[in-house]
């Protein structure tokens, strides 16, 4: 076979094949055509990843990739090219009235991968919260209808649930949701942050399979009670195929709760980045920063990649992405662990200092390299937390002061 591109030498760290060890990586026809100790290139491009690592492209689980239509969302393959995520799902910027257009000039016109879960609310993510706020707009059978047509979009269902989002209509909004994920036989990513309702009315309306955001916050609705303790019905849940996810955003990542967590064992199931407007200025940045943030806590490159490609990947019903088996898509990250002191932040703005740093040098999708672009500009709307003003003009990593 001839081969396209030959990237050798790397570390390959492919979790769902469960490889870790140097290997050559084969390109052809846009799909991975070998994994070999060793590989002759031929004439084929080679990519020298001579102490580099080697990983599928990443899988990012939550994020917000509506630009122009949504209060929160950005541009996917300017941000993709600089940090290694090679699919996207976005998580409820549209809803039944907003999906045709996130189709056509989101999804079909991006080089990354575009996947969704389909907000509730017909209307989506227009505004920054109250979505769920009024339940003419929590249509069940428009909803139904514009799954049927886009299930190779569409692989799950989202709704925000918290005191702002539903304002007024309590748990109402978790019940329709759930009738529509089970109607279409998908699942239900459920946000949470600042109650009302509580964690415990949100946890009746959960199944295995489902997806449970925002799961290290430090909000009044984290799993974690008062005592301390994990809540015992979402660890129950997880045990049983609940998948806990990190979406780290601007308001829903602490690493008061992350210890509590890590001490008791209890470890998130995807580390996603909830990427948005805000978010991309700080302390989240992108995924690489956030990945690194759990490499200071001591979870494994191996366990920590897992979490951003095949577990992501199963949580979407997609295991064919998040891998570099041979005729898998070629979607590539290849990356240097930088060494040094680097200060991390949760949304509060708490520091903790890690010694690695991921760093992107390639992103590949289907074989071609993504390459740089400039950002679209921020919305004039688009500015942190007072509380999260320090880490204005911050690069990943850096102290403040």
């Amino acid at each position: 076979m001839a081969f396209e591109t030959v990237i050798k030498g790397g570390r390959v760290i492919d979790p769902a094949s469960g490889l870790d060890d140097v290997r050559d990586v084969a390109i052809a026809g846009g799909k991975v055509a070998a994994v070999e100790a060793s590989i002759d290139s031929g004439g084929a491009e080679v990519i020298d990843a001579t102490g580099k690592i080697v990983t599928p492209g990443l899988i990012d689980l939550h994020t917000h990739i509506y630009w122009g239509v949504t209060y929160w969302g950005i541009e996917p393959d300017p941000v993709a090219a600089k940090t290694g995520v090679t699919t996207w799902l976005d998580v409820g910027s549209a809803g039944s009235y907003t999906f045709p257009a996130f189709r056509r000039y989101v999804a079909e016109a991006s080089k990354a991968k575009v996947f969704s879960l389909l907000n509730l609310s017909a209307i989506g993510l227009v505004a920054p919260t109250w979505e769920l706020s009024n339940l003419d707009y929590c249509n069940v059978d428009l909803a139904t209808m514009m799954i049927d047509q886009n299930r190779d979009l569409i692989l799950g269902i989202k709704a925000r649930i918290d005191r702002n989002t539903t304002r007024g209509t309590g748990i109402r909004p978790l019940e329709l949701a759930r009738e529509l994920a089970d109607r279409v036989g998908l699942p239900l990513m459920v946000h949470i942050g600042a109650g009302p309702p509580t964690i415990d009315e949100v946890a009746e309306h959960l199944r295995p399979g489902d997806i449970l955001t925002h799961c290290f916050t430090g909000g009044d609705m984290k799993i974690l009670n008062d005592d301390g303790k994990v809540n015992p019905t979402i660890k129950d849940l997880q045990d049983r195929g609940l998948v806990l996810d990190i979406g780290h955003g601007t308001g829903s990542f602490s690493f008061e709760t992350t210890e509590a967590m890590f001490a008791q064992g209890v470890m998130p199931d995807v580390i996603s980045s909830d990427i948005h407007q805000m978010a991309r200025q700080g302390p989240m940045f992108d995924m690489p920063t956030t990945l690194s943030k759990f490499l200071s806590f001591g979870m494994s490159l191996p366990d920590t990649i897992a979490r951003a490609t095949s577990r992501p990947a199963a949580a979407m019903r997609r295991t064919d992405l998040g891998t570099l088996a041979v005729g898998s898509a070629a979607d590539v990250a290849v990356w240097t662990l930088e060494e040094g002191e680097f200060t991390f932040y949760d949304v509060d703005l708490n520091a903790r200092t890690g010694t690695t740093q991921l760093v992107n040098t390639l992103t590949m999708v289907d074989g071609k390299r993504l390459e740089e672009q400039p950002e679209l500009p921020m919305h004039p709307w688009t500015k942190l937390p007072e509380r999260q003003h320090p880490v204005i003009g911050l690069r990943p990593g850096q102290a403040i002061g």
